[in-house]
């Protein structure tokens, strides 16, 4: 379509403030942003419409229209709603790159241009087609209210008869049609996930046609451009493990281009709602930054766990308890950086936010407990754990590392291709803001124990920072006295409520090579009060004092303590 045609279009109410000689520039389709530099996004053709979010000050609106031309972008619509009107310098701005300009009226919502956009240049269409795309505008205008991605997928199923779900690269299933049966198992899901990965880094275009079993499905990568096998990015590698895809349980080789139109239609529809999650991340994002840069400037503990406490009741809403936490460090590292020169620590921040979110349910709700921040080429995420458990008994809670990437292995492989890795490290959980900086450097030690493992996607926890490991000259301090309040600390804790004396028994007890008699005449005690004590010690700690490693660990704990 031409942008002539939107000014004629009487129900959208455009109006035209500059670039009148373009008007026959092709609109290939349409895209909605407040990012500063939103091209990685674009692939050219698009109708660009922004809330003006970006612009903080006159001197912002020539970079911006800079980045748009350059892109290759139709046209450029401000909406009012904001401002309530359209800067002077962004006409002025848009003049001098002859980039059409429009103002869109308060009055009118972004996602009916959105749908106008998406209905012309998928051409005409039969009345079933069309009274599809019809609803998705009255769904999408409805804002989060109407239902998003999944009022979607529930239109293709019932209209045209198609099964779709939409996935992330991990596989985790974000929508899906809600009748019975409908759910992807969770080996199909990753499978589909790894193929659409995979034809991505190789350069094919898209749908893929993926075949499992006797089952075909079509994969359409959902990225808000709609001219077909355009990459949003001019590096692959940039965006390959953050879009989402649709997967249609078709085989859409002998599709009409009318229907392939569709499809790529709803992916511009569904990626509103990606774009609308992502912008939810960022008070999050913020969040955990701000902890991130306290804890690495060595702030006072005090002022650390006053910044937790503004971000608990956004992290874990409704539960009064103040959280534990841990810490989750990740990288992901090309052996060529990318064709931009960008880091990668957006990449994974990106990454770590969809692999923390728990991969048994589907949806965003898990995903609004993660706090990621990215420094360099590393993530780093804070996960609140809820203050349920009230004495130490020894058992694992929160994020254990050999079960992180289980699930999402096989995507992440095909992703990372022949060249890429992603390598995570686990802390222990910390209980007050002392703990973050030992529980930070910890998780960090324990991303290079999985570095030194062979594989595309590695990661290790705090289990594995063992005691002959602490010995080598190249771990911090901050690690071995993580590894030392983990041992000791439910022991004190037990000391300081119960007056039992454990760190005392522990200490007699390897002063006495463990021996019943020697150690419980040492303690005046009997020999089965301290078989009690023993007991209660590798209780708490899920340690075994019958093994030499264990001794070793808690002789080597109490001596740095």
């Amino acid at each position: 379509m031409r942008l002539r045609a939107l000014l004629d279009t009487d129900a959208l109410g455009l109006e035209l403030l500059g670039g009148e000689q373009e008007l026959d520039r092709a609109v290939r389709g349409v895209m909605t942003t407040d990012l500063r530099d939103p091209s990685r996004y674009l692939s050219g053709g698009e109708l660009v419409l922004t809330g003006l979010a970006w612009r903080h000050d006159a001197a912002d609106s020539e970079p911006f229209v800079r980045i748009l031309v350059q892109a290759g972008v139709a046209a450029l619509a401000a909406g009012e709603a904001e401002l309530g009107s359209v800067p002077q310098d962004l006409v002025a701005a848009c003049a001098r790159h002859r980039l059409p300009l429009f103002a869109v009226h308060e009055s009118v919502a972004f996602a009916t241009v959105t749908e106008h956009v998406v209905r012309q240049v998928s051409g005409e269409r039969a009345g079933d087609l069309a009274a599809v795309v019809d609803r998705h505008r009255r769904m999408m205008t409805s804002g989060p209210a109407g239902g998003g991605p999944d009022v979607v997928l529930e239109l293709l199923g019932s209209d045209l008869d198609l099964r779709a779900w939409v996935l992330s690269p991990t596989g985790r299933q974000v929508a899906g049609a809600k009748q019975a049966g409908s759910a992807l198992p969770g080996e199909v899901r990753a499978r589909l996930a790894a193929e659409h990965l995979a034809a991505a880094r190789a350069g094919r275009r898209p749908p893929h046609r993926v075949l499992v079993g006797p089952t075909a499905y079509s994969l359409f990568p959902v990225r808000g451009a709609a001219a077909r096998g355009a990459q949003a990015a001019p590096d692959v590698r940039e965006t390959v493990l953050s879009e989402w895809l649709l997967a249609v349980e078709a085989d859409a080789g002998d599709w009409p281009d009318e229907r392939l139109d569709l499809l790529y239609g709803v992916t511009q529809l569904i990626a509103v709602e990606r774009d609308r999650r992502e912008a939810a991340r960022t008070v999050r994002r913020r969040l955990a930054q701000e902890i991130l840069e306290l804890v690495q400037s060595g702030a006072a503990p005090a002022e650390i766990a006053a910044r937790l406490r503004v971000a608990a009741p956004v992290l874990l809403p409704g539960l009064g308890a103040a959280p534990h936490w841990q810490v989750v460090v990740a990288r992901v590292e090309w052996a060529e950086p990318p064709g931009s020169g960008a880091g990668t620590g957006a990449l994974a921040q990106a990454l770590l936010e969809e692999i923390l979110v728990d991969p048994r349910t589907p949806g965003p709700e898990h995903a609004d407990r993660i706090a990621v921040a990215h420094a360099g080429d590393e993530a780093v995420a804070l996960v609140p754990l809820p203050a349920v458990v009230r004495e130490h008994d020894g058992s694992e809670a929160g994020v254990l590392a050999d079960a992180l990437l289980e699930a999402v292995r096989e995507p992440l492989s095909a992703g990372l291709d022949d060249d890429g890795r992603v390598t995570v490290g686990v802390s222990a959980a910390v209980h007050s803001a002392e703990g973050l900086r030992g529980a930070l450097e910890e998780a960090r030690h324990a991303r290079r124990v999985a570095a030194a493992r062979p594989g595309r996607v590695c990661a290790a926890g705090h289990q594995e920072l063992a005691s002959h490991v602490l010995l080598l000259p190249f771990v911090p301090d901050d690690v071995r006295r993580a590894f030392t309040a983990r041992l000791l600390d439910p022991l004190r804790d037990y000391d300081r409520r119960h007056r039992a004396e454990l760190i005392p028994t522990l200490e007699a007890f390897l002063a006495s090579d463990g021996s019943w008699t020697r150690c419980a005449a040492r303690l005046h005690l009997h020999v089965n009060t301290l078989r009690y004590r023993v007991g209660r010690i590798e209780q708490l700690t899920g340690r075994d004092l019958s093994r030499l490693e264990d001794k070793l660990d808690f002789f080597l704990a109490l001596r740095m303590s």
